[in-house]
């Protein structure tokens, strides 16, 4: 089930069982409570199996007419359920109906980490595309990929 919250406590709690149970994604202690902080104040989607928590994302505003997919994280045993993409197509549904025309993601350039290969594919096949890979955000480590679609 996909429900909208809007309560910032169930926010940051949710974020924070997700997020903390992905540490091959966010291991990095401060990333993580940056994202958890954040997630409070942001358009918050999540999914509920059996009545418990085990996925959600975050749409943050970057510009009038864009909107960044500004974290997601699904628990590792339902990777490849569906959940994911549920989210994701919730997350275009709700971007559109709040008047963006484009949305964006960043993660990690493909061929880095084989994590985050995975994540890039994920992203490709719900019709993102490669706009640029910025060193400069997160460390020539960590290259920045932007993905970006229009919700036209």
């Amino acid at each position: 089930m996909i429900e909208h919250i809007t309560d910032a406590d169930t926010k940051r709690a949710v974020a924070r069982k997700v997020l903390e149970a992905l540490h091959d994604w966010f291991e990095v202690d401060e990333s993580r409570e940056k994202y958890i902080a954040e997630s409070a104040g942001q358009t918050f989607i999540a999914a509920k199996e059996n009545n418990e928590y085990v996925g959600f994302l975050c749409l943050k505003e970057t510009g009038r007419e864009t909107v960044e997919l500004a974290v997601m994280g699904v628990l590792r045993n339902f990777h490849r359920s569906g959940i994911g993409r549920q989210l994701f197509e919730e997350a275009k549904k709700t971007a559109k109906a709040q008047g963006y025309e484009f949305m964006q993601v960043k993660t990690v350039k493909m061929g880095v980490y084989e994590d985050y290969d995975r994540t890039n594919r994920f992203y490709l096949a719900c019709g993102f595309r490669e706009l640029e890979v910025i060193n400069e955000i997160w460390g020539d480590d960590n290259p920045c990929q932007i993905y970006v679609m229009s919700l036209a």
